[in-house]
């Protein structure tokens, strides 16, 4: 009997063993397919909504063919006929077996500062007949707490895409040669810290001398740029060469162009169209704006009749003062998102590599014994009263988001931490998805549009890529200084505007998205090329005479490209892409719509929750009836 027992309990231990065995076998099966099958990992967690953001919609969806969806999410009609054109127009030699040297470029700065330099180094390298060596990005370079898995370059953009896309155009190399690599590492080679916007003269004359001589030069770029912007006429196709660089080879890393193209389905996923909005709210724009009311943004879109439950998707990097900023955005439109609210914590931090974890509890130096002499004799100094004790010394992490001169004793900003270094990097990651969805997006308007220093920013760089890739895509270009004039005539009832303020707001947005185009060319062109790549970059298709003899005004299409400058024709291997129907475009242009509907004026900050008065359906019949002076030619 016992004999029987001890064996019935010995079975009972080799089955729960083999129970345990298989659990650790299903666990270990588990994470091999979530750690190498993310494509369809990604699929099932899309499939069961993980996200943070859940779409509410009230307001029906508007047909494609009306009259107020063609307003609020259709092409502008004056620039339909433009199209990018970045190819060579005359003759172009590709790059010889024999150059003058080496190139080796060091690039400082922000997201939309180390775009525009590679597209500067490139055509550089490409005018003194140079080699270039990959860029060396210094926000991700030789820093502690950044994966090293990935190299400077390579931690942004694909390396073998960059180096294949411009095979006709300039040599590149990954790295310099060992000989050459050893005489930098002794700082042997000589360095150029190129001045902002230097002319190619500039190359010509100081950089080209001393590369023929020792074979290879460093130069450091800063500031977003080591090229001037507006180029002479005769140098027109090394400005199609910054537009091959910015919009053909420059292509992100592939895990984040995925997490990117992974986004923007889950974005669309409602079947809706979504505007992309870049507050451009860092301490340095806002220091050199001196203003923040970025509500504004908000009321120009509900005025102009983008219902409450528009999609809006928030992108950039950093926003001064955090979320909070936002919130008067979010009180005027339920579905503001970002990219952590349609991606998991998981997707992001497996773009980063492989990171080693840190410890923010640094060990701090010992107090000097000069220091502790001084503490020592001012304890035991004379009688009380005694002078209070000093301060302690500030620490060395600060807030990214403040400005450091106002808080601290000095303007200079103290070294970053490990921890400030790891976050400046990963913040190239996030700008880089933020920049695909931009680009991308039915609508897109800006914030601030040029940085602290007057230079172009982010929203600068989507702009010009928009402008390149669909001219005719909804891009809103306000004048900053208009919109605040309007918005102070309604200051005190701003939530009861009346229909004169709400025709001067629409005429204004509609306006700027073509004549706030031209100024920019007048304006952003002048700091940066990549903002405006127009005319050098495009080029005119045949259907343009039709669209405007179809027009109403039938000289306005043509206003609008002589004030652009653009009067190349397109080559006739692009005509079967640009086919358009005349038809459509006549029964389009036949829609009058009246604008001065007496519905307009009343609450256009209608809410979900406060249907009783009736505000949304008040404003989508007004909008019905307000005209759309775009499809007219203008105002």
């Amino acid at each position: 009997m016992k004999e029987g027992k001890a064996f019935l309990k010995s079975r009972m231990k080799w089955v729960g063993l083999v129970g345990l065995v298989l659990s650790a076998f299903s666990l270990f099966v588990h994470f091999l397919l979530a750690r190498f099958t993310e494509d369809g990992f990604s699929e099932y967690q899309s499939s069961i909504t993980i996200f943070s953001w859940r779409p509410i919609f009230e307001t029906s969806e508007l047909p494609r063919t009306s009259p107020l969806y063609r307003r609020l999410w259709g092409p502008v009609r004056q620039l339909e006929s433009l199209h990018p054109d970045a190819n060579p127009r005359g003759y172009y030699a590709g790059p010889g077996a024999q150059t003058n040297g080496y190139i080796f470029v060091r690039i400082q700065g922000g997201f939309h500062e180390i775009r525009s330099s590679i597209c500067d180094a490139v055509a550089v390298a490409r005018f003194l007949n140079a080699t270039l060596v990959i860029p060396e990005i210094q926000q991700t370079t030789s820093k502690k707490g950044i994966s090293s898995q990935f190299k400077s370059f390579a931690y942004l953009y694909n390396e073998d895409q960059f180096m294949a896309a411009l095979a006709k155009d300039v040599n590149i190399v990954k790295t310099l040669p060992k000989s050459l690599k050893f005489a930098r590492r002794n700082k042997e080679i000589p360095v150029f810290r190129v001045p902002y916007s230097a002319s190619p003269y500039y190359y010509l004359h100081n950089v080209l001398p001393v590369l023929i001589k020792h074979s290879v030069v460093e130069l450091v770029v800063s500031d977003g740029g080591c090229l001037q912007a507006i180029l002479p006429p005769h140098l027109e196709e090394f400005q199609r060469l910054r537009c091959r660089v910015a919009y053909h080879a420059l292509r992100f890393r592939e895990d984040v162009q995925e997490l990117a193209t992974r986004i923007l389905h889950r974005l669309r996923a409602p079947g809706r169209p979504f505007i992309a909005y870049d507050p451009g709210m860092t301490r340095d724009a806002l220091a050199y704006h001196g203003c923040s009311e970025l509500f504004q943004v908000g009321i120009l879109l509900r005025a102009y009749g983008y219902p409450w439950d528009t999609i809006i998707y928030v992108s950039g990097g950093e926003v001064f003062g955090g979320q909070r900023t936002l919130i008067p955005l979010h009180g005027m439109f339920e579905n503001v998102v970002d990219r952590t609210s349609l991606s998991t914590v998981w997707e992001l931090s497996r773009i980063y590599g492989r990171e080693t974890n840190l410890d923010e509890n640094y060990p701090r130096a010992p107090p000097s014994a000069q220091g502790e002499m001084k503490f020592d004799s001012w304890k035991n100094a004379g009688p009380r009263p005694r002078p209070l004790p000093p301060p302690p010394a500030r620490p060395k992490t600060y807030n990214i988001e403040g400005w450091w001169g106002w808080v601290a004793e000095s303007d200079n900003e103290p070294e970053s931490t490990v921890v400030e270094l790891r976050t400046n990097a990963h913040k190239l990651l996030w700008e880089a998805i933020d920049y695909i969805i931009s680009v991308e997006a039915d609508v897109f308007i800006p914030g601030f549009d040029s940085d602290g220093k007057g230079h172009p920013n982010f929203a600068s760089l989507v702009m010009g890529h928009r402008l390149y890739q669909s001219a005719s895509s909804k891009t809103y270009r306000p004048d900053r200084e208009e919109v605040v004039r309007l918005v102070e005539q309604i200051r005190s009832h701003i939530y009861h505007a009346n229909h004169t303020w709400l025709t001067s707001i629409r005429r204004h947005l509609r306006s700027s998205l073509v004549n706030g185009l031209i100024e920019a060319s007048n304006t952003s062109k002048s700091s940066s090329f990549l903002s405006h790549p127009v005319p050098e970059c495009s080029c005119l298709g045949p259907d343009s005479g039709e669209t405007a003899s179809n027009a109403s005004s039938p000289s306005a299409h043509l206003q609008v490209h002589a004030a652009l400058g653009i009067v190349h024709r397109c080559p006739a291997w692009m005509d079967g892409e640009k086919g358009s129907s005349s038809k459509e475009k006549e029964k389009e242009n036949e829609e009058d719509i009246d604008e001065n509907d007496p519905s307009s004026s009343g609450l256009f900050f209608q809410h979900s929750g406060s249907h009783d008065v009736g505000g949304e359906d008040i404003n989508l019949k007004e909008e019905s009836q307000f005209e759309d002076q775009e499809e007219e030619g203008g105002d």
